[in-house]
């Protein structure tokens, strides 16, 4: 804590790290509310959580608790506060072009429907920076509440943010370079998926795991990644995943999270699971599968007691076919029809890591057998894994 006041004023700085409490409910007795706020230096500012004085309030209504856990130093969440007070650099948006070589083609990582990755180089750092669609709804405001959200989450099993750039109507996000890219530019290719041992299948599936525990559970914002794909989860040089791209993450608070959020969606990592045993897209259809996509292929084997064969070729012979076959019954728990009938991401971390613990048996998924039944085609089947992982993100 520090005793320095505003001007160099003697006078009494303390933390608060409980609720968040409307002072103008106690409008009696109390002394003055100062904000300070770090001065901006060079081109380069840094965004941080704002260091507040706190009144030692003195009136009856309330008072006591907030004095009280002041001055006893309740420093109960004092972790999580420091996790927040996170220096984000703000680049000018010169460097970021610097950096790219003026956007050159030849720095493109990829694009998608929200923006154009680049590769760039800051220093002698190699970096990757998302350079948003200039026609995006997103405003600056939402934009800078969403650079302060990720940087608020910091796990080894999640792309970190290293800044962000704001200029005229270009929004940027910078963030650190993974060299192999994502999951699907290896598992969804036939000269590269053979490098992709099971091993290394197996490592990517519990750090995803892990990942979203933290995201679900663990930090202090309750997150759910509502784009999951194998396309968003990143690579590093030791085939690490890091999940990336939180552009269509819904955040909760703490209090909805101990309600309507307690449970957590595990939709997503379900199919990813399959798609990573099989190394086959979920949308896959035609005389390999011989059937709508890959859940219900799956759920096929599953019944006939052949789930070997959804393993992929290129491993099957050198996997550990325990737990390859384990991954796939998590998977298709994962995909239940009803969302109180799916395992929470804890549970399922626990049960990747302990060949111990007894799986439940999986019903059939039979959104996937009633959509291909009413429609009579493969496509609307495709079609109806997406919609349905958007429409049953709640609760669990």
């Amino acid at each position: 804590m520090s005793t320095k006041g505003i001007n160099g004023d003697d006078t009494r700085f303390l933390i608060w790290t409980g609720k968040m409490i409307d002072m103008e409910r106690y409008n009696q007795g109390g002394e003055t509310l100062y904000i300070r706020i770090n001065k901006s230096s060079g081109d380069m500012t840094k965004t941080k959580t704002l260091e507040i004085a706190l009144p030692a309030v003195t009136n009856k209504q309330g008072s006591t608790d907030i004095r009280n856990r002041l001055m006893l130093g309740d420093m109960s969440t004092a972790n999580e506060v420091a996790g927040e007070s996170v220096e984000l650099p703000l680049y000018s948006f010169r460097e970021i072009s610097t950096a790219t070589n003026n956007f050159a083609d030849s720095t493109i990582l990829g694009q998608g429907g929200f923006g154009t990755v680049y590769k760039g180089t800051l220093g002698d750092k190699e970096i990757s920076m998302k350079r948003l669609c200039k026609g995006s709804a997103q405003g600056a405001v939402e934009f800078k509440n969403e650079v302060a959200l990720i940087a608020r989450l910091q796990h080894r099993n999640l792309v970190k943010l290293l800044g962000h750039c704001i200029h005229a109507n270009e929004k940027l996000f910078i963030s650190e370079y993974l060299p192999n890219k994502s999951l699907d530019v290896f598992l969804f290719s036939a000269a590269r998926k053979s490098l992709l041992d099971w091993p290394t299948r197996f490592m990517i599936i519990k750090g995803v795991a892990r990942g979203l525990v933290y995201l679900h559970q663990d930090s202090r914002l309750t997150v759910i990644h509502r784009d999951l794909k194998a396309g968003n989860v990143l690579l590093d040089a030791e085939m690490n995943p890091k999940i990336s791209d939180f552009g269509v993450a819904r955040s909760f608070s703490v209090n909805e999270q101990q309600s309507s959020t307690s449970r957590v969606v595990g939709t997503f990592f379900g199919v990813m699971l399959l798609e990573i045993v099989s190394g086959s897209k979920v949308s896959s259809t035609g005389p390999v599968t011989g059937s709508s996509n890959l859940i219900a292929y799956a759920w096929r084997l599953w019944k006939d007691g052949n789930m070997r064969n959804l393993v992929d070729p290129s491993i099957v012979e050198s996997c550990s076919l325990g737990e390859s076959l384990r991954c796939i019954h998590i998977g298709l728990l994962l995909v239940q029809d009803n969302p109180n009938a799916r395992p929470l991401m804890p549970w399922v971390v626990s049960s990747l890591d302990n060949e111990g613990i007894e799986l439940p048996q999986p019903r059939e998924p039979v959104y996937f057998a009633r959509r291909h039944s009413e429609t009579g085609g493969a496509g609307a089947g495709q079609s109806y894994v997406s919609d349905l992982s958007l429409g049953t993100l709640e609760g669990r």
